[in-house]
């Protein structure tokens, strides 16, 4: 049996316009006379089908002509005009779509609720009234705004569609990376529903960095570290997340995530799905809970006894304000503390503080208050409130320092170096009774009269326990941070018998590797010429994988750590606005989708999502 001859394959010339009339439009010859359609571009059929139907054109306009391009060209815009009475619909469907996606995506932003798409469309509507009064084109503008799908079903469909291709390009860029790490942490939402928070940090070829939320996951019973451990095992193997590439986990000090035994951190490390990792507790943690050694209970109790009283009544509260806007004070209230805030106490004393003077007034003409409080002329204890307001400023101070996006473990760890010196250089200035570091207790001291007083000792030791607190707290990043010194400057005098195992420790690399690669790497000519060294900077993308694979792999490692969990507790201050106690009823998928559009830094593909939606118009 022979084989089938392959089919020949015809292509149009344009030539073919002037010399037959016709154009090529939809995969079909069209004759620009009569409509007529040629499924064949041949030339022989063409110029018979001219010759036939059309010979008259032949001698009314002649060949190679000026009037023949002239009829062509009239001729070819008659044929788009027709088309487009088919395609512009299409065309205005497809743009109510995109712009329907755009806003849904706007509200999701905002963290509005679905519904509000219907209230945008509505003031959309009233303001075009009155921007487009003008306009000759107002009734196709407003009927284009009237177009837009925006109903709380079709913004519901809309954020889950973008939501999906989010995730698409997300796992996309995890296939891609080298190497990642994780951030978890956990916190209940408005009905009292378990989240699993987890944010990725990326690191690629080129050493540039991501970060983005992999996924928030419910916990509908116990929070045990193997509950937590089985709820992301199961997102997993549901995702094909690529474990082998992991290279640290970060958590806050529950028991449940930090356990010896049972904690999810110890699962995983038992667990032969996971690589050998680091794991930390979150810096910003640590930080917080070497402030709370500050033993000054008396004057935190006294203080929020006053304030509470204050504001715990309206009237009360309202006769204070009142009385500060008379005086004419800075502030118009008293600020309340709660643990769970970390800046919460330093800015409560130092409201207080300044509005000493204001609540004592109040406090002496109010008839509610029996109780009266002797330590507000106390000379002490204002000195100690003063004491107290200035550490915890400082303390605010570096907390402020560590939160924040794309935050290198690196700074981090230099933000708290550059704190235990200051604690130092506090400590050994109230020794001599220097007190310019303490403008609130040099202010209330002045105020006394005691310019030269000779301050207790109870002042330094409550620096020293601090200071103690710090270096007790921090030793888990005592391997770290040569590392990290040695990757911001390669090109100092290292001692290489050092540096060289405690790399090949952290990152499991050999160790024999690594000395060469540093021997070799500090006496290159070329790298120390062409680069300023830095973890988040070009230098290390300049080193050439096969030269230097065991530095590269430490620098692209280091570059993936994640030095606290601030991406998900600010990811818990959006989910309190997204599930609030007016949408209780939000599922789970649809507060995971919201919380990612509010989140991401990626773009959702708008014509991609278009083409495969139904491009109709609103109801």
């Amino acid at each position: 049996m022979s084989e089938a001859k392959k089919a020949k394959t015809y292509h149009f010339h344009r030539e073919w316009e002037d010399d037959y009339f016709f154009t090529f439009s939809n995969s079909k010859s069209v004759c620009l006379i009569c409509n007529a359609a040629v499924a064949i571009p041949k030339k022989g059929n063409l110029e018979r089908h001219f010759l036939t139907v059309h010979k008259k054109y032949a001698s009314d306009f002649p060949a190679r002509s000026a009037l023949r391009t002239e009829k062509v060209s009239e001729l070819k815009r008659q044929l788009a005009a027709k088309q487009a009475v088919f395609t512009r619909p299409v065309n205005k469907s497809k743009a109510a779509t995109v712009a329907s996606y755009r806003v849904s995506r706007v509200l999701a932003k905002r963290k509005k609720s679905f519904k509000d798409g219907e209230v945008f469309k509505e003031a959309f509507l009233e303001a075009a009234d009155t921007l487009f009064a003008d306009f000759k084109n107002k009734k196709e503008i407003v009927s284009s705004i009237e177009d837009m799908q925006l109903s709380r079903n079709t913004v519901t469909r809309r954020c889950e569609a973008m939501s999906g291709d989010i995730e698409q390009q997300l796992q996309n860029d995890i296939d891609a990376c080298l190497c990642f790490s994780l951030q978890f942490d956990e916190s209940t939402d408005a009905v009292d529903v378990a989240q699993l928070c987890v944010f990725i940090r990326m690191v690629f070829g080129d050493m540039t960095a991501k970060e983005e939320l992999l996924t928030i996951l419910p916990l509908k019973g116990h929070t045990r570290g193997s509950d937590i451990f089985d709820t992301f095992m199961e997102f997993v193997s549901k995702s094909n997340l690529p474990l082998f590439k992991l290279t640290s986990i970060t958590t806050d000090g529950a028991p449940s995530m930090v356990g010896r035994t049972a904690g999810f951190v110890a699962l995983c490390k038992l667990s032969e799905s996971f690589p050998d990792f680091l794991s930390y507790h979150c810096i910003i943690h640590q930080q917080q809970l070497c402030g709370k050694i500050l033993n000054m209970k008396d004057v935190m109790d006294v203080a929020m006894k006053i304030a509470c009283s204050v504001r715990a009544r309206s009237l009360q509260r309202r006769l204070f304000r009142a009385q500060l806007e008379e005086a004419g004070a800075d502030h118009t209230d008293l600020l309340l503390h709660t643990d769970v805030r970390w800046l919460s106490r330093g800015r409560f004393l130092e409201r207080f503080l300044e509005l000493l003077p204001e609540i004592k007034e109040f406090l002496k003409h109010s008839t509610t208050h029996a109780v009266a409080y002797s330590q507000l002329d106390d000379g002490q204890w204002l000195t100690d409130l003063a004491f107290l307001t200035d550490v915890t400023n400082k303390i605010n101070d570096l907390n402020l320092e560590l939160q924040g996006k794309g935050k290198h473990i690196a700074n981090m760890i230099s933000s708290v170096n550059a704190f235990k010196t200051k604690l130092r250089l506090l400590l050994s200035r109230l020794q001599r009774c220097d007190l310019r570091s303490f403008p609130h207790m040099e202010a209330e001291l002045r105020r006394q009269g005691k310019e030269s007083v000779e301050l207790s000792d109870a002042y330094a030791q409550q620096i020293q326990s601090i200071l103690s607190e710090f270096e007790r707290r921090f030793a888990d990043f005592a391997s770290i941070e040569p590392v990290a010194q040695f990757l911001c400057f390669p090109f100092a005098n290292v001692d290489v018998d050092c540096i060289a195992p405690q790399i090949a420790t952290l990152f499991s690399l050999d160790g024999s590797a690594v000395e060469n690669e540093i021997l070799t790497l500090t006496n290159d000519i070329e790298l120390k010429a062409r680069a300023t060294p830095g973890i988040s900077g070009e230098f290390w993308n300049l080193l050439l994988e096969e030269k230097y694979p065991s530095l590269r792999q430490c620098a692209l490692n280091m570059s993936s750590l994640f030095g606290s969990t601030y991406l998900c507790e600010s990811a818990f201050s959006h989910m309190k606005i997204i599930k609030s106690k007016y949408r209780t009823t939000l599922t789970d998928d649809h507060l995971a989708a919201c919380l990612r559009l509010a989140l991401s830094s990626y773009r959702p593909d708008y014509e991609k999502l278009a083409d495969s939606s139904q491009c109709q118009k609103s109801h």
